[in-house]
């Protein structure tokens, strides 16, 4: 996968090499300050899973669970993905779960932090994580959950209501990209029979996912 941009030389993923593997380079990312949502979350969520794994899941940023676990998905919308992957046959032992934006970004509303979505500049500052991430795991697909995802990886123009579940090829000659729902929208959607519908299409999507991994 080898096309990618090189990493900023001024950037703290710049200081791991790939064949380092994942865990130094999760230590490195624990203490990133690359943009300023370092300083209102409780720590770093870098990706997690098997080193070669076939599928990258790439969403937008942690959420409240995940900030405080430092783990990615591990919250309501990780068991909706945990949901859909069962259901479409993946082997979770053969994912590799993580975000464009490592740290969670939020807005106090009384006792809760409700989650705000990462503007273009700390999207830029993140991506070296993610490349690295790549570059380590070298996955075969990347699926990203959620527009935000998929524009950073496919590209601005990226409309999730018009390419979702199409198989593309990557803008920066790495792997080829799905885009599919985030699990987080399905929870929000207004009834259960739009719920339903989301759900149906993220397992088609990731049923389209591991006929390209194949059973490896």
């Amino acid at each position: 996968m080898s096309a990618l941009e090189p990493i900023p030389a001024q950037h703290p993923a710049a200081t791991v090499p790939p064949a380092a593997g994942l865990e130094p380079a999760r230590m490195v990312a624990a203490t990133c300050t690359a943009c300023d949502l370092y300083a209102r979350a409780t720590q770093t969520v870098f990706g997690e899973g098997t080193a070669r794994a076939p599928l990258m899941l790439v969403g937008e940023q942690p959420g409240d669970r995940e900030d405080l676990a430092g783990r990615p998905f591990v919250g309501p919308a990780g068991a909706i993905l945990d949901k859909a992957l069962d259901a479409a046959g993946v082997d979770r032992e053969r994912v590799f779960v993580t975000n464009v934006v490592k740290h969670f970004k939020w807005r106090p509303s009384g006792k809760r932090r409700l989650h705000e979505r990462p503007n273009q500049a700390e999207i830029r500052a993140c991506r070296p994580w993610l490349d690295l991430e790549r570059e380590i795991v070298r996955p075969d697909l990347l699926v990203a959950l959620g527009a935000t995802a998929a524009q950073a990886i496919i590209g601005r123009n990226f409309k999730i209501t018009e390419q979702r579940g199409e198989l593309l090829p990557s803008p920066d000659g790495g792997p080829p990209v799905l885009a599919t729902f985030h699990p987080s929208a399905i929870l929000r959607a207004r009834t259960p029979e739009d719920r339903e519908r989301m759900l149906a299409a993220l397992v088609g999507d990731l049923s389209i996912a591991a006929e390209v991994i194949g059973k490896g």
